[in-house]
Parts: C-alpha cells; sequence; structure tokens
C-alpha cells in the first residue's frame, strides 16, 4: 500500500460551456478515426468524413477499398478525434474531442438507410457520384465515453447520451 495521497480526478464533468463546445466540434464535416490493423494487430488512423445524424446518431460512410473497412469489420473498436488547429498558437490549446466507440454496419436492406442516405446527401451532396457503389456502406459509430480537451487545464469527461 501506497503512502502517496490519491489525487482528484484532473476531468470534470462537462458543463454546459463544455457541451457547446462539443456540439460544435460534431458538427464537423470529417474526423480522424484509429483503428486496429486486423493482421499486424498495429495501430491505424484515417481521415473520414463525419457526421452526427440526428435518427442514426454518429455515422461515416467508407469504401471496401479502405484499410479500415475490413478493420472494423473485423475488430468494432474503434476510437475518433475531431477538432480542428487554430491559425494562431500552440495546437494543443485548441479543443478537441475523443471518442471511443464500436461501429457497426447499416446493412443495405436496412428499412434506415434511404433515409440516412437522403441525409448525407444532403450534407454531403458531391457523395452522389460514389455513395451507391457496391463497396460503400454507411458505419455507425456508437460512442461508449468521450473526453473534451478544451484546451490547457480544462479537460471533461462527456457521456456518450451528451453526443
Amino acid at each position: 500500500m501506497s503512502d502517496r495521497p490519491t489525487r482528484p480526478d484532473p476531468v470534470q464533468p462537462a458543463t454546459d460551456d463544455a457541451l457547446a463546445i462539443v456540439h460544435q466540434l460534431l458538427s464537423l464535416g470529417h474526423a480522424a478515426l484509429a483503428w486496429q490493423d486486423p493482421d499486424t494487430r498495429t495501430p491505424g488512423i484515417s481521415r473520414i468524413a463525419f457526421a452526427r445524424d440526428p435518427e442514426a446518431g454518429l455515422l461515416t460512410l467508407v469504401s471496401g477499398l479502405a484499410p479500415h473497412f475490413r478493420a472494423l469489420r473485423t475488430n468494432p473498436d474503434c476510437a475518433l478525434m475531431l477538432g480542428e488547429v487554430g491559425d494562431k498558437g500552440d495546437p494543443l490549446t485548441h479543443p478537441r474531442l475523443m471518442i471511443r466507440a464500436q461501429a457497426s454496419f447499416i446493412a443495405k436492406d436496412d428499412p434506415a438507410r434511404p433515409a440516412i442516405r437522403d441525409r448525407w446527401l444532403t450534407r454531403n451532396p458531391k457523395a452522389t457520384v460514389y455513395i451507391d457503389l457496391p463497396d460503400f456502406a454507411f458505419v455507425r459509430l456508437t460512442p461508449s465515453s468521450a473526453l473534451l480537451n478544451g484546451g490547457f487545464a480544462r479537460a471533461f469527461h462527456v457521456q456518450p447520451g451528451d453526443l
């Protein structure tokens, strides 16, 4: 047993101001997706198109040619990073949101898919070129936990239901 005093968790529950930042970050049209390579078991990361769909939750549209397609099929554990670095200052002072999630592929015959497709195209009209190609699939990213780093000494636990 250690004589060291336990330190309080420096990460606080999300405040209303923190949740406002979270929702701003969730409105970005892209994210970085971390996944595990099924062959080497090493980490990989990809930039993805991303959306917070009002009905389906957090989504991406993935090509079967992308390495993260097979990786997510093999192991659905993944993580997302959302954020932008501003024009000035230290990149670590800008807000960013890390979300741990489980990926699940939406079947082509899922009754919800046509509405998801329509909403995706409203946000991403250029996807019309490839959205119906046979190797593309929507992937739902169901959050299990999230952490907002709002800048130096401003970290917040975010509940999955707040995403």
